[in-house]
């Protein structure tokens, strides 16, 4: 089961290494994911060698997630330093936000000395006043004072430089670190590509289905294990026992599905180019890695960016919600273990482990929940409970997380990544309360905590979306928080 877990967790890893930072080092990825795989090596050795009767030394416990952060730390950096650079450019987006690979962006054609002039005629003195243009390799920065409402400021200056310069520049409007706007120009890699090559197929349903189809089988293999079937015993006695794992598959997949299909038809409704919802199969662990959509054009502004971020999480809570309630009305109540559990022990589950996971048992169970009780899930409600530690994971205030794009939103860049190192720090609070976030607190020390700018990443949202950004927020603490003992009290469990 070791092994299992630390390649899953090796091939989680690799893969959020490969998008988030493949493109801002030049340290070999192979390189920075073993140093974040170093203590889960070591750990599953020691668990290999002695057994899990043998506690690790505490020394093997706190050594390697001191070294291994700041070696890996160190490297990022090195890597980032490329020769004959006074200073760090800024943070452009990138056309495409694949997996894999993301085409190198055109280079800058230096502009004429007639050209510049004209690029300072697109700065009306009245809107933005101008005050140094900078070169860099793959951008020209425009410095100066705004003096009017960014959102009037950007759509003028944007209007302009096309007028001019036609769709040869991405126009990104961003806040310094000393807290005054500038307007970055970089190439337009899609309107290169199409002037060179026929228009990229984006949406393929015949892979999205083929992908839906194998996560439904890998996900009723693993929820007939849960439904208590022996998949070998299955095989030579009656196949048809397979079938008790469909309402695992049919939940768990239902909820990843609205949820990606949230940020999908946001995306369509901005005329962000994205991929559909592909899923991910494994036949172990949860028969699945999720699914997950590719956005291929940059996002236009925060308002947008806020929404398609909150989509998902939104839209699989409410798919997540009936299913929860009926699951946790159909399972059975059980004596609580005498040793403490993880969070998601589906024949045994401790619903005050999560304040909102507590309020919806006692909701469905009513009396039946003691003190002195546990659950034992039916498969829909560990596909729900699943359901609602995506979401909580989603919402994590982090980098490139939907919870890190919509504090983005909200508070601006500066401030996201205050916001998110806090977070991470919390988490790691909480992982020694709760064991089981540990590993995902470990994870997000190693994400990025800069995420990609919208177009215009300078005007700010409006009320309506605050509020629902904190309610966000509040979801999430519901989620993740233990139940407290005056809560505890009053609904009596």
């Amino acid at each position: 089961m070791a092994v299992w877990f630390l390649l899953l967790l090796g091939l989680i890893t690799y893969l959020m290494v490969q998008r988030s930072v493949a493109q801002i080092t030049r340290t070999p990825v192979w390189l920075l994911w073993l140093i974040l795989m170093t203590p889960a090596l070591l750990w599953t050795g020691w668990t290999v060698m002695y057994g899990t009767n043998q506690p690790l030394p505490r020394s093997l416990m706190i050594w390697p997630l001191i070294i291994c952060p700041l070696l890996y730390w160190v490297l990022f950096q090195w890597g980032r330093q490329l020769p004959n650079d006074k200073q760090t450019e800024p943070q452009t987006p990138n056309s495409e936000s694949a997996v894999n690979t993301t085409p190198k962006p055109l280079p800058v054609r230096p502009l004429e000395q007639n050209e510049e002039t004209q690029l300072r005629n697109c700065f009306p003195w009245s809107i933005y006043y101008v005050q140094n243009i900078e070169y860099r390799p793959q951008a020209v920065i425009c410095r100066g004072q705004l003096r009017t409402k960014p959102t009037q400021a950007y759509q003028q200056i944007k209007e302009n430089i096309e007028a001019r310069f036609g769709d040869r520049f991405l126009v990104i409007f961003q806040e310094g670190l000393n807290g005054k706007p500038f307007f970055v120009l970089v190439p337009n890699t899609q309107a290169a590509k199409a002037n060179t090559s026929s228009t990229e197929k984006l949406t393929r349903p015949g892979l999205a289905l083929l992908l839906l189809a194998t996560t439904l089988v890998t996900t009723t293999l693993v929820g007939a294990r849960i439904a208590g079937v022996v998949p070998t015993a299955a095989l030579q006695s009656d196949p048809a026992m397979f079938l008790q794992g469909l309402p695992y598959a049919l939940a768990l997949i239902f909820i990843l599905g609205i949820h990606e299909l949230g940020h999908y038809l946001t995306a369509r409704y901005y005329k962000i180019r994205s991929t559909l919802p592909y899923f991910i199969p494994i036949p172990f662990f949860l028969g699945t890695f999720g699914a997950f959509i590719q956005m291929r054009s940059p996002v236009p502004h925060r308002k947008a960016l806020f929404d398609v971020s909150i989509a998902g999480p939104v839209a699989g809570f409410i798919a997540t919600l009936p299913l929860l309630i009926w699951g946790l009305a159909n399972s059975e109540v059980v004596p609580l273990p005498s040793e403490r559990t993880g969070f998601l022990n589906p024949d045994a589950l401790n619903p005050r482990y999560s304040i909102l996971l507590a309020l919806f048992s006692k909701l469905a169970l009513g009396n039946q929940l003691t003190p002195q009780s546990a659950i034992d899930l039916h498969p829909v409600a560990v596909a729900a409970c699943l359901g609602l530690i995506v979401t909580a994971l989603n919402l994590m205030p982090v980098g490139q997380l939907d919870g890190g794009h919509i504090i983005h939103a909200m508070f601006g860049q500066r401030s996201a990544v205050v916001i998110g190192q806090i977070s991470r720090l919390l988490l790691l609070l909480l992982s020694l309360i709760q064991p089981g976030f540990f590993l995902w607190a470990i994870v997000l020390l190693f994400i990025p905590l800069m995420d990609e700018p919208a177009l215009n990443d300078v005007t700010e949202l409006d009320n309506k979306r605050d509020i629902g950004g904190l309610l966000a927020m509040a979801l999430l603490v519901l989620i993740v928080l233990p139940v407290p003992q005056a809560i505890a009290n009053l609904l009596q469990i």
